[in-house]
């Protein structure tokens, strides 16, 4: 809708909307007359466009006198789970809406000279994120498709989006709030729609639109993030703050000053401290060390920020199922106990990370 109004206010005299509802979409006949307000003649069609001939008997179905000129894709799915959780179903989802789709449009519209074909893709094919694996691996894969169109001579612009407001956007709230914290905030769709015209203006193949604090990101994104973030932040890889904050055998000599009887204690504090500032509470006495993390709330994006921040502060390599796993924070403090093989510790061992 955004991209719409944007071009009728450029002068588009045609618009052609596609989606698999065609004009039984929520708020497809009220967009409608906005733009044929603005001077453009718009049509609502329902298409399936991973479908190559429905996609054919539509762009034949065209009047001679309003040929396809521009195309741009903006549709996506959202599935999102940590990496142990996902399936093939699961991760055909996002790609039948991005991959698929533009594959389709690519093919359909080779024959035509279209002056853009504009893909929207998004910054975590580009940076990655945490339980995104699907999304940014289909939105990458995008962006693959434009690099070969341009290779062929053909028109191809990829954008990769950054969070838009919710409501506008395909996040939900809780997303869109986790994503703030970590340097993220959303962006207004309408002052977001103008780095098209920018794109396509300066006939970039690949352009990231994020509001974002790129040093902040870094520092929760994980070290493969943080290197390719380096030039724009200007943190090299010793400064990494995405990296450990202290080794293992440092945690473990500041663990072995702590009295034996009062290990385990420690270690639990640390754990609920974490979890209470990725939950946003205040005091890490409102995380119970008896009380299951799920309860608390708890999902696959959060267990794997918490996972992060433990292996940061004590060296420990852990998976992304590890809350799981270890369902409270003290049966987690004793398998971190276990894992660094602290002395005088019942069970304790020692080995790799």
């Amino acid at each position: 809708a955004h991209v719409a109004r944007r071009l009728a206010a450029r002068g588009a005299g045609h618009l052609l909307l596609v989606g698999r509802r065609g004009a039984r979409a929520p708020g497809a006949d009220a967009l409608r007359a906005e733009l044929e307000e603005s001077g453009a003649v718009v049509t609502v069609a329902a298409c399936d466009v991973t479908d190559p001939e429905r996609v054919t008997e539509l762009l034949a179905a065209l009047p001679a006198d309003r040929p396809l000129t521009a195309m741009v894709h903006a549709a996506g799915v959202l599935d999102d789970g940590v990496l142990d959780s996902l399936t093939p179903a699961r991760l055909a989802g996002p790609f039948r809406a991005k991959v698929t789709a533009a594959g389709v449009l690519h093919e359909t519209t080779a024959h035509l000279r279209l002056s853009a074909f504009v893909v929207f893709t998004s910054v975590m094919g580009v940076v990655g994120n945490a339980g995104q694996a699907n999304y940014a691996a289909a939105n990458a894969a995008l962006e693959a498709l434009v690099a070969s169109r341009r290779a062929d001579g053909l028109p191809g612009t990829a954008l990769a989006w950054g969070a838009w407001a919710a409501g506008e956007g395909m996040l939900d709230d809780g997303v869109a709030g986790r994503l703030r914290e970590r340097g993220l905030p959303s962006m207004e769709p309408a002052a977001a729609a103008t780095a098209i015209e920018r794109a396509l203006g300066e006939d970039d193949a690949l352009v990231v639109v994020a509001d974002a604090d790129w040093r902040r990101f870094a520092g929760t994104a994980g070290p493969r993030a943080a290197t390719l973030l380096s030039e724009v932040t200007g943190r090299d890889e010793d400064n990494d703050v995405s990296r450990p904050a202290v080794s293992r055998g440092a945690f473990g000599d500041l663990l072995a000053a702590v009295p034996a009887a009062e290990r385990k204690r420690f270690v639990t504090d640390l754990v609920r401290t974490h979890a209470a500032a990725v939950l946003r509470h205040t005091v890490p006495d409102s995380v119970r060390p008896e009380r299951a993390f799920t309860e608390m709330g708890f999902d696959s994006l959060t267990a794997v920020e918490l996972r992060n921040r433990l292996a940061a502060a004590t060296g420990v390599r852990l998976p992304a199922t590890v809350l799981f796993d270890r369902p409270t924070p003290a049966v987690l403090a004793v398998h971190l106990l276990s894992r660094l093989g602290a002395p005088g510790e019942p069970g304790s061992q020692s080995g790799p990370g």
